[in-house]
């Protein structure tokens, strides 16, 4: 097989596809609750060919998700690694049935998932999130000749490749258009639940707000959950009221009731400007109201294509465990959209993105949990 071409990290587009995620989805069901409406690539003669050329009759590999908490309609993390095997199935030409995802409503799900994935025999099975760690561990160790991946951790199973990504360098941006937005002087930060991958976050947007300016005041609250949107709604009113005009969340789905609150806010006092910072991908969507749309940018990290890229490696190279692969800004798997910043933020953000790619700004990768 020759080379398949892969795209850049953050190239990932709206994949063409309607999510159905049910609670408790059953992978087995995937094909009959998900409709891809993009071209078919099968010719009359029932030949499938992937976008190089390739006969895809020739690729008998399959992959499969299973998520966090989040599920995988959260808007965010676990959406954006679904849209990923979106993109890694169209780009080959496959069908649906050459990936999956396993949805978890609570952390007793991961390892009758991982379990139900390896008896389904995908070829690769990833864990979306770091509280899937000691899961795919777990699970990894029963079954050695199995592959796995973990998103956001690091496993030391020869059998498991770690996926990871330095948000902190995006946080950091994500703090300098805020200090450079808000009115109040007041910011705020959501965690989801408190651990190293949130503290990134935490750490970056606080560093790139104080490199703008010490003197604002950054509200850090966590929610303690990834799923609970009514818990970051209350969070989100708690900081609107004390007057932050700027709140930044890294809490999965918890997020959406973030948006809510602003959108409600905005609804209820037009004149009032207040902004929400989306995370792991583009979120503008989410900040549309009748007045127009509140996100001021959204960090990306690009957790669907580093899957489709470790996928493909291994297609083509051989799986890569025991590896752990970290994608930062200088490998183009984070960065911030412009969304809704005005010249000098977005200036701002651009001056300090090269800072840190040349060296001249380091960001702190953990302020308190290691």
């Amino acid at each position: 097989m020759t080379m398949l071409k892969l795209r850049t990290l953050l190239a990932l587009g709206t994949s063409a596809f309607v999510l159905a995620a049910c609670q408790g989805q059953d992978a087995g069901d995937t094909t009959d609750t998900i409709q891809d409406d993009t071209e078919d690539t099968t010719e009359d003669t029932g030949e499938e060919t992937a976008d190089n050329g390739e006969d895809t009759e020739d690729i008998d590999f399959r992959i499969a998700m299973i998520t966090d908490e989040g599920g995988v309609d959260d808007r965010s993390f676990n959406q954006s690694a679904w849209e990923g095997m979106n993109e890694w199935a169209d780009n080959l030409g496959l069908s649906d049935d050459h990936f999956a995802y396993y949805q978890s409503n609570d952390s007793s799900d991961f390892v009758p998932n991982l379990n139900q994935a390896n008896a389904d025999g995908y070829d690769i099975i990833y864990g979306i999130g770091f509280m899937l760690l000691d899961a795919v561990n777990d699970v990894a160790d029963q079954n050695p000749d199995q592959n796995f991946g973990i998103v956001d951790d690091i496993s030391d199973r020869d059998n498991v490749v770690s996926l990871t990504f330095r948000d902190h360098e995006a946080a950091f941006l994500a703090g300098v258009a805020a200090a450079q937005t808000t009115e109040t002087g007041r910011v705020g930060f959501i965690g989801g639940i408190a651990s190293p991958v949130i503290d990134r976050f935490e750490t970056g947007f606080t560093e790139g707000v104080a490199y703008v300016d010490e003197s604002i005041e950054v509200d850090v609250q966590y929610a303690e959950s990834f799923s609970d949107a009514g818990v970051g709604q209350q969070i989100a009113a708690g900081m609107f009221a004390s007057g932050a005009d700027v709140v930044y969340h890294a809490a999965g789905a918890v997020g959406n009731g973030v948006f809510t609150e602003a959108r409600n806010r905005l609804e209820s006092d037009p004149d009032s400007e207040i902004w929400v910072i989306g995370v792991d991908r583009d979120q503008e969507e989410e900040g549309n109201w009748d007045g127009g749309n509140f996100t001021l940018t959204s960090t990306l990290k690009g957790v669907g294509s580093a899957i489709e890229m470790s996928a493909n490696q291994t297609i083509e190279e051989g799986f890569p465990g025991g590896e752990t692969i970290a994608y930062g800004l200088e490998e183009e798997g984070v960065d911030v959209t412009r969304g809704n910043m005005s010249d000098d933020a977005w200036a701002a953000v651009e001056e300090a993105r090269q800072a840190i790619l040349d060296g001249e700004i380091e960001v702190t990768e953990f302020s308190y949990s290691e």
